[in-house]
């Protein structure tokens, strides 16, 4: 009687068991690492580098003009520095900031940035650029290039936190923990900053007057340069005497709506990164 019992159970029990070993062999079978992508120059930033993805965007003319591999992971509408924080969880833009992107790269985890979602048609590369950034191998980067912080400055993104220098909700705290993360990613690539261009609010206002809350768009270009030279990262200074802005109309002379270049601005940061690479030129 007792046989029985256990040859009614055994009949249950060893096909789950079999199973179990089979699902267990499955999820933790030696994988082959996937493939890494080889690039000489990593492009970061927002719709200056974002925008544009042609052979005219500034990312790809650099690529062009130096012979280089280089990937554009510009991602327009981003900031520097993380941002709303009350509904930083609902808040999809916090996780491609600058500070969480570089933190991504450090630790080769995603995650955050591959479960965005967004409608937005002018934005739709978001996906497949966030993949490619993820696809890449960072100790094959010889150049990281950021230029960022025009949408910290239009939103009113607070430069300092004087009691915690490494805020992540500001300015200076998200610009200093991306380069430390970029660092820790890669000691050996050349970390460069360019600052955002003069810009126009639809040539009504310029960025001298505009003022969200925490200074002019010269403030964070001041403490961007600042910084910079804290951490010995080199910086190309694409706002003081680059755009002509003497005039009202000046805008119409080298950006498309008073803040993103247009092809001739385009053209002209390419030259001045190039004169910079090439001889030293700042």
């Amino acid at each position: 009687m007792k046989w029985e019992i256990w040859r009614k159970k055994l009949i249950y029990v060893v096909p789950a068991l079999v199973i179990f070993v089979l699902l267990y062999s499955f999820t933790h079978i030696q994988r082959e690492p996937e493939h890494k992508q080889q690039i000489q120059i990593l492009a970061l930033g927002d719709s200056v580098f974002g925008l544009v993805r042609d052979e005219t965007g500034i990312p790809a003319m650099l690529g062009e003009a130096l012979g280089k591999t280089i990937y554009n992971g510009g991602l327009g509408g981003t900031c520097i520095a993380r941002i709303d924080r009350e509904n930083r969880l609902d808040n999809y833009m916090e996780s491609l900031s600058l500070a969480a992107i570089t933190k991504a790269m450090e630790s080769e985890e995603f995650g955050p940035q591959k479960a965005v979602y967004t409608k937005e048609p002018i934005k739709q590369y978001y996906s497949s650029t966030i993949d490619g950034m993820a696809a890449i191998d960072m100790e094959s980067v010889e150049i990281i290039l950021i230029e960022h912080g025009l949408n910290d400055f239009y939103a009113g993104v607070p430069l300092r936190n004087e009691e915690d220098p490494m805020d992540e909700y500001t300015f200076a705290g998200a610009l200093r923990s991306s380069i430390e993360s970029l660092k820790k990613a890669n000691p050996k690539a050349r970390i460069i900053l360019v600052t955002p261009t003069y810009t126009w609010i639809r040539g009504f206002y310029n960025c001298e007057e505009f003022d969200a809350g925490y200074g002019n768009q010269e403030a964070y270009v001041e403490e961007e340069i600042r910084i910079a030279a804290e951490y010995g990262v080199e910086i190309i200074d694409v706002y003081h005497d680059f755009f002509p802005h003497e005039k009202p109309e000046d805008w119409e002379l080298y950006t498309a709506d008073g803040m993103h270049p247009n092809e001739a601005g385009r053209r002209m940061i390419v030259e001045k990164i190039l004169s910079y690479l090439n001889g030293g030129e700042k």
